[in-house]
């Protein structure tokens, strides 16, 4: 059974160049023989947090908050792609992983973080280990870090440049990581109820 990841992305600029990464994890994944899915944050169009998934009845739920809850509950694994605003998270994505919480439990997730500058988006990715860390999710040590998106990634995701070979040498680490995650904690699941 091939594994069932979500890779998520955030941004809701007008020109997003982060979507490149997004899309080169979803088509590294998928290369790889993954069920893959990309959830992009701005196209689910969740309205700021005023309830979360489990505060609605059975049925009363908005459709794309359902629909969402379920391919969460239905995942192996998550990976989030993520860019630095001022030193710490995108909105966006913030938004649409605290409608849920139960849903993420038990599961491992992976970073893929970038910014136009040097630093890659890792303040951000730091930030993130702390919250998928209390959201119930195990965070993998490998991640992905990529800086000026368009000097690495072209149009149609594909590696370009120096950065594009560097994030190309990344990639088979950080995909065998979450994948050794993904088995373990899919193992477990079925042996055992989790503790809480």
């Amino acid at each position: 059974m091939a594994d069932r990841i979500l890779v998520f992305y955030g941004s809701y600029r007008r020109d997003r160049a982060g979507i490149r990464l997004a899309d080169y994890i979803v088509n590294g994944l998928a290369e790889r023989g993954v069920d893959v899915e990309l959830i992009d944050a701005q196209a689910v169009g969740l309205p700021m947090l005023d309830r979360m998934y489990k505060e609605y009845d059975a049925g009363e739920a908005p459709l794309a908050l359902e629909a969402l809850a379920g391919k969460i509950k239905a995942a192996d694994a998550f990976v989030f792609v993520t860019g630095e605003y001022n030193w710490s998270v995108q909105p966006g994505l913030k938004n649409l992983t605290d409608h849920f919480l139960e849903e993420w439990f038990w599961r491992p997730a992976a970073i893929a973080s970038y910014s136009a500058g040097r630093t890659a988006g890792v303040r951000s990715a730091l930030a993130w280990r702390g919250i998928l860390g209390e959201m119930g999710m195990v965070v993998i040590s490998s991640g992905l870090s990529v800086s000026a998106v368009p000097d690495t990634l072209d149009e149609d995701a594909n590696p370009t440049g120096k950065g594009g070979e560097s994030l190309d040498r990344q990639f088979p680490r950080f995909a065998d990581d979450l994948a050794w995650w993904t088995e373990a904690a899919r193992s477990q699941r079925a042996k055992a109820d989790p503790p809480f």
